[in-house]
């Protein structure tokens, strides 16, 4: 029997297929236009009805409305709770932030998150946080974990290396809770400020609070604020792609709520 870290894991890769608007379009394609070529008459129904499914799908997904859409609800009521009166004993900054693909051992690819990195630069060189965690784990290969090339990053913006604490073992948000709290209780830190991407934040307050945890948030990198500033009307293969983003959070959120990973 597989362990649950293990068996979480492999549920939420299939899950994350089954939400995953390329399929939706592909395999009713595949399947209609298969039964289309082999010609059978009593079949030729369905057929259409598979290729008119398919195709919908891959323009629905493709659709500048559709996927700005998806984007704003998830950053729907999504707002910072970090207080302004107060000197944070840590800021935990959740990894997502380094592109595996493009990057060496010693030259990180940032990737579209990399609003979470710059803004706890600024809380810790302005005096609003006293320590960072940086939290991500192993990215592949002979890389570097995450965690290490955030550090890495910050001192070199200025920040003092005792001020960064390394988190290297978390590999997805249930994990940045459990591991970040260990080192928060060993700081003994009362006061924490998490920050992550918005469409990210309330899953990640969750686990916090699901391993005991409360921490203020600070939610950075909005992806859509206002879905009518979007002067794009035609599918595109990017809206596609960002569509299949979208669904994965929610994916996300709704699996570790089932399984009580999150609050």
């Amino acid at each position: 029997m597989l362990p649950s870290a293990q068996m979480f894991f492999l549920l939420s890769k299939l899950l994350d297929l089954a939400v995953d608007p390329f399929w939706w379009s592909a395999v009713p394609l595949l399947v209609g236009v298969g039964l289309l070529v082999r010609g059978h008459a009593p079949r030729r129904r369905l057929a259409l009805v598979l290729v008119g499914l398919g195709f919908s799908s891959l323009v629905l997904g493709s659709l500048p409305a559709v996927s700005n859409r998806l984007w704003a609800s998830l950053e729907s009521g999504v707002g910072p709770t970090m207080r302004p009166d107060v000197t944070y004993d840590a800021v935990v900054l959740l990894g997502g932030v380094v592109s595996p693909h493009g990057s060496l051992r010693e030259e990180p690819s940032w990737n579209d998150n990399v609003e979470r990195l710059l803004e706890v630069r600024q809380l810790l060189t302005t005096g609003r946080a006293k320590v960072a965690i940086v939290s991500g784990g192993k990215l592949g290969g002979d890389l570097l974990t995450e965690a290490d090339y955030l550090a890495r990053e910050l001192v070199l913006l200025g920040v003092p290396k005792e001020q960064v604490l390394i988190e290297p073992k978390a590999n997805n948000t249930r994990e940045n809770a459990t591991e970040s709290k260990r080192l928060l209780e060993q700081l003994g830190a009362q006061r924490v400020l998490l920050v992550t991407s918005a469409f990210h934040m309330p899953r990640s307050v969750g686990c916090f609070r699901a391993v005991g945890l409360e921490v203020d948030g600070l939610p950075v990198d909005y992806r859509m604020r206002d879905v009518a500033t979007d002067p794009h009307v035609l599918p595109r293969a990017e809206y596609f792609a960002q569509s299949s983003r979208a669904l994965h959070e929610w994916l996300g959120r709704l699996v570790y709520r089932v399984v009580g990973y999150t609050k």
